[in-house]
């Protein structure tokens, strides 16, 4: 005859562990947010161009939360309100109506690479120029992610961005003997697509400009649906 109990809790199997939130898998409107914090600091003048675009770099590929964390633990924005939970995810287009996107690599040695027309940018785009040309048209693209980062690099070559006029624009990097160039844009709309364009330039050419008359609809949509909404709001008074 076993005289030992023993209790309900010490038979049961141990649960599953809790994750910390540090641990949590990162969404894209966890990056967008902690994007939207460091472009803040830029213009309030405690990133410089530089920092701001190693760290822009670093959000968009951080997987967990508390990578994200890292990235603006130093500025006050990230402790003025609470942040237990993590963004959640913004709804998707639905599924078949555009492709799923992975990074793109455009590379041109001693020929000609060119994105234009109806396309879905990817979250970061690698642009190597080598003796040739790469061209890259975000004029009519679609954009699904906020924030659109621009890896360009110009040897004896020539690399070529052009955005609509409504979207932001920043860029940082240098040329050696050669030419980067970034038409800086502030759009005034708090929901438009920021792109950046990051990299060096040597013995070569990167520029980066908008597209006279090319808009991004969706934005103008955004905005006037908000403007309907509001008249709708004033007329119900």
């Amino acid at each position: 005859m076993d005289l030992h109990k023993h209790s309900p809790a010490q038979d049961a199997a141990p649960g599953p562990l809790t994750p910390s939130r540090s641990e949590l898998r990162a969404s894209d409107a966890d990056r967008d947010r902690v994007a939207d914090m460091l472009r803040e600091a830029l213009a309030e003048g405690r990133l410089t161009a530089e920092e701001h675009a190693e760290r822009v770099e670093g959000v968009l590929a951080a997987k967990t939360v508390g990578e994200l964390d890292v990235f603006v633990r130093d500025l006050p924005a990230a402790h003025a309100g609470p942040t237990a939970a993590a963004a959640p995810v913004p709804p998707r287009p639905a599924p078949g109506t555009i492709p799923a996107a992975p990074d793109e690599n455009m590379v041109a040695v001693f020929s000609s690479a060119v994105r234009k027309g109806r396309w879905r940018a990817s979250r970061r785009i690698h642009a190597y120029a080598v003796f040739g040309n790469v061209e890259i048209d975000l004029s009519e693209a679609i954009f699904e992610y906020r924030h659109v980062m621009i890896k360009a690099v110009s040897v004896f070559g020539n690399v070529e961005v052009r955005v609509p006029e409504n979207v932001s624009l920043r860029g940082t990097g240098g040329g050696v003997l050669g030419n980067f160039e970034v038409h800086t844009l502030d759009s005034p709309e708090a929901d438009a697509p920021v792109v950046y364009v990051d990299g060096w330039a040597v013995l070569g050419n990167v520029e980066a400009r908008p597209k006279r008359g090319r808009l991004v609809a969706d934005i103008l949509d955004r905005v006037q649906r908000r403007v309907d909404k509001g008249v709708r709001r004033h007329l119900e008074r």
